[in-house]
C-alpha cells in the first residue's frame, strides 16, 4: 500500500518513550548526560491513563552491557497497561523476540542486532509478523557521508558509527518486512529544538511503511510539525516525564490543527 493511503487511512499516535538503565528511566541530551526519571512500572502505567496510544520501552545499555533485555521488568511494564508495548534493546534472535512477546510485550523493537545480521528482520517478519517488527534507527548527520541523505546509521545506543547510509538502511529495512521504522535524530535528541524534519521528510518519502520520529520534541507545534512532514507517529520522552505536556492537551491541539488523532 502507498505511505499516502497509509497516512490517510490511520489516525496519528503519539508514543512516549521509556529509555530503561539500571531498572530506572533516564533521559539525556544527544545521548549523554542521562537523569533520573522515575519507576518505569509507574511511570507506563500514568501514561496509559493519561491516553498515551502506545508506549516504547527501550533498554538503551543492553547493547552495550552484551545482555538481554530484563524480561522481568516487561512483564511488570505489560501487566499495567492496556496500549501497545513495543520493547528494545539487545534482541539479537528469534528466541529472544518470543519471550518478549511472550511475557506481554507486542512490538520488537531491534536496532543494533538488525544492522548486524539485517537477516532477523527477514526472520522475525516470517515468524511473527510485520505489524511486530519494528526497525530502530539512530542517525546523525555526517557531511563527509556521500551517500543519500547524508545521514549515518549509528549502533550501540549511539556510541559506533557504521558508514551506512541512513536512506538505504531504512529502504533494506522495509524491503526485509519491517513493519515501521522508529527514526532517531541524534543530532536533536533531548534538544527540544524541533524534530529534524527534513529528515523525517526523506525517509517517508523512501519507504512505504508507518514512520515513529524521534528526537527534539520540545513543544506541542513541534509534534504537529513532525506529522505535517511525513511522520505517521510520535515519540517523545522528557516534555511528557517531566508533564510539560499533557497527553489530552497535546491531542487536542493536534486534532484543532487538522490532525487525525486517537481519542
Amino acid at each position: 500500500m502507498e505511505k499516502s493511503k497509509i497516512q490517510d487511512r490511520l489516525a496519528r499516535r503519539i508514543i512516549p518513550c521509556l529509555d530503561i538503565k539500571d531498572g530506572r528511566v533516564v533521559k539525556g541530551v544527544n545521548f549523554l548526560g542521562l537523569q533520573d526519571a522515575g519507576n518505569p512500572v509507574e511511570v507506563a502505567k500514568r501514561y496509559n491513563d493519561e491516553g498515551a496510544d502506545e508506549i516504547t520501552f527501550l533498554d538503551i545499555t543492553a547493547t552495550i552491557q552484551a545482555r538481554k533485555t530484563t524480561l522481568q521488568m516487561v512483564e511488570q511494564v505489560a501487566k499495567e497497561v492496556f496500549i501497545p508495548l513495543t520493547v528494545g534493546g539487545g534482541i539479537a534472535s528469534l528466541e529472544q523476540m518470543y519471550d518478549l512477546l511472550n511475557v506481554g510485550c507486542d512490538k520488537i523493537s531491534l536496532n543494533s542486532a538488525a544492522i548486524k545480521n539485517p537477516n532477523l528482520i527477514t526472520q522475525g517478519a516470517k515468524r511473527f509478523g510485520s505489524q511486530c517488527i519494528v526497525a530502530a534507527m539512530d542517525a546523525r548527520w555526517n557531511p563527509k557521508h556521500k551517500l543519500n541523505g547524508g545521514w549515518e546509521i549509528y549502533t550501540h545506543g549511539g556510541r559506533n558509527p557504521t558508514g551506512i547510509d541512513l536512506l538505504e538502511w531504512a529502504k533494506e529495512a522495509y524491503d526485509r518486512g519491517a513493519g515501521e521504522i522508529l527514526l532517531t535524530s541524534m543530532d536533536c535528541d533531548g534538544t527540544k529544538s524541533g524534530y529534524d524534519l527534513k529528515q523525517l521528510q526523506a525517509v517517508s518519502s523512501s519507504v512505504g511503511i508507518p514512520l515513529i520520529a524521534s528526537g527534539g520534541a520540545g513543544s506541542m507545534e513541534h509534534i504537529l510539525q513532525a506529522f505535517e512532514s511525513g511522520a505517521d507517529a510520535a515519540l517523545a520522552a522528557s516534555i511528557f516525564h517531566y508533564q510539560e505536556i499533557n497527553i489530552k492537551e497535546l491531542k487536542k491541539f493536534l486534532k484543532t490543527n487538522g490532525i487525525v488523532i486517537r481519542e
